[in-house]
């Protein structure tokens, strides 16, 4: 679980950067290729500690496997209520 508003705010930039490339009909490697970049363009800068990056991978390779986060989202149509 990630804990660090930091590693948070970039696991989520990560995360919407994957669902976008999927939004533009990228497949899953090329997903996996952005997030390994993206994840050592981190470790290259030293800007959060090599143990969370760590843990940012974690939870951005469940992300990745989990289809359910490429699923695009059926819109709820409202219903009319019959009011008596």
């Amino acid at each position: 679980m990630l804990t660090d508003p930091f590693v948070i705010r970039y696991y989520q930039k990560l995360t919407d950067g994957m669902v976008d490339l999927w939004h533009r009909g990228s497949r899953y490697e090329e997903m996996r290729v952005y997030m390994e970049g993206y994840l050592t363009c981190l470790r290259l800068t030293n800007v959060i500690e090599g143990y969370q990056i760590h843990r940012l991978e974690e939870e951005a390779y469940r992300f990745l496997r989990d289809p359910s986060n490429f699923e695009l989202a059926m819109p709820q149509m409202q219903r009319e209520h019959d009011y008596y």
